[in-house]
């Protein structure tokens, strides 16, 4: 597709909404409650923080240049930079590619439960929350709600780049914020609720930058802001040459921020309330949650508006890994972006199959996991290699094997914006950023 046919987003406000939507998602309404609860609260989100602007904001701009000067899909921006470094490209269609074969099933099990309050169903079951949790687990219903889940995606990516992926964002980033500033206003009020904002906001110094810590803090950066998988790539080819990456890439981040802050402000004080533990692990808003839920007025009603919210997060970010492989099929093979969202959701729709009915014991260059599943296999290696690996080279490449002048002149648009926080994002992006993602890299492989 030439340049000047290819599809671009609106407005400023429209790019930052996409962008941000990618960022948004199970990371920072599922993943973080959780993590932080099991790293001391407030330790964690202040390393958290730091880790953002340190690692998350340095990457993403890197991102951003490369494919906003190339234009092209994830594979193709590489390629055209250096055909030495089109691995790169690979690498991040294959991070897309294995996240998208778990990441449909736990999206999925937040519609599972937006339907179940909403028919009231979870709360009229003779079970326990966490026997409705393992029932569910253990029936048809994950894969008929993942399936569920990539046919809304797929809509909105058949519907193309504007009218699908745009107005999408411009629907749902709103809608989000909304619900989210509606529960915390919500458990505000709910007895005990003090407890949970001293847990969250009262950080333990020693606790914070504990080794343990700084790993799973800078792995969340990753994690929250969809970079080192081609996302913010693709995305960024989209972007008009006026756009300014810095202010993008700082807003993103902050909405990033906002909505992590929002959702542990609205599920501690909820948890604490309930006499409950903050480190409950993956299941914590499906199982816990519910318990908190049954105990105030309009129980159903509140679940549903939570459930809505933890579904419409997760849709921002299967759009953009979606639109990753979309991109790909479409540029690479030559076929239209209809017939390549059909074939990457009939891949997803099969993966997500695979990954639900394959069961086995692992024990491999020191990684042990009994009774594993696809879903932890496409977790560890999504998290642990290829997102690091696709963030290390991609800041490597743009601050190290290009000209010097690559990522100034993208994020001055070639000169024309003037900001005092380029010379330092350059910096960042040389000498900073690299080490603590190989820092993250070799931690997570048992190497430090």
């Amino acid at each position: 597709m030439s340049e000047n046919k290819r599809a671009s987003f609106g407005g400023k406000l429209s790019v930052v909404l996409v962008a941000a939507g990618s960022a948004i998602g199970l990371g920072a309404i599922w993943r973080f409650p959780y993590i932080a609860g099991k790293h001391g609260g407030a330790a964690f989100l202040l390393v958290f923080l730091i880790s953002v602007f340190a690692v998350g904001i340095p990457t993403m701009l890197a991102e951003f240049a490369v494919g906003r000067r190339t234009r092209k899909n994830a594979v193709g921006a590489f390629r055209s930079l250096s055909k030495r470094w089109s691995w790169l490209g690979y690498n991040g269609v294959l991070g897309a590619l294995l996240i998208s074969g778990y990441y449909y099933i736990i999206a999925g099990w937040s519609l599972e439960y937006m339907v179940a309050s909403a028919t009231n169903m979870l709360y009229s079951s003779p079970l326990s929350f966490t026997e409705q949790f393992n029932e569910f687990q253990g029936s048809w219903r994950p894969l008929f709600y993942a399936a569920m889940f990539i046919l809304l995606t797929h809509i909105i990516i058949a519907r193309g780049v504007e009218k699908g992926i745009e107005k999408a964002s411009r629907i749902m980033m709103p809608a989000l914020f909304i619900i989210l500033i509606i529960m915390a206003v919500r458990v505000a009020f709910m007895p005990g609720a003090m407890e949970g904002y001293r847990f969250f906001l009262s950080p333990n110094f020693e606790e914070a930058f504990a080794p343990e810590t700084i790993m799973m803090a800078i792995g969340q950066a990753f994690f929250s802001l969809s970079v080192g998988m081609g996302c913010m790539v693709t995305y960024a080819s989209y972007f008009k040459k006026d756009n300014n990456l810095v202010q993008t890439s700082c807003n993103v981040a902050l909405l990033t921020l906002l909505v992590s802050l929002l959702a542990g402000l609205v599920i501690f004080p909820a948890v604490f309330s309930a006499g409950l533990q903050p480190a409950e692990g993956p299941s914590l808003i499906f199982v816990t949650l519910p318990e908190i839920f049954k105990d105030i007025p309009f129980a159903a009603l509140w679940s549903t508006v939570f459930f809505l919210l933890v579904t419409l997060a997760s849709l921002t970010s299967t759009i953009s890994f979606h639109e990753v492989l979309t991109a790909y099929l479409a540029e690479e093979f030559k076929i239209s972006r209809r017939w390549a969202a059909r074939l990457v959701s009939l891949a997803s729709v099969l993966l997500s199959a695979l990954t639900l009915s394959l069961v086995f014991d692992i024990d491999f260059l020191g990684i042990k996991m009994a009774g594993a599943t696809l879903v932890d296999v496409f977790d560890y290696l999504s998290a642990n290699i290829v997102m690091p690996v696709g963030a290390l080279f991609t800041c490597v490449l743009a601050s190290w094997v290009m000209d010097r002048s690559f990522v100034k002149d993208e994020l001055s648009n070639r000169g024309v914006l003037k900001s005092r926080v380029i010379p330092v994002v350059v910096f960042m992006l040389r000498y900073v950023t690299p080490l603590l993602i190989l820092y993250i890299f070799l931690r997570n492989l048992g190497i430090l």
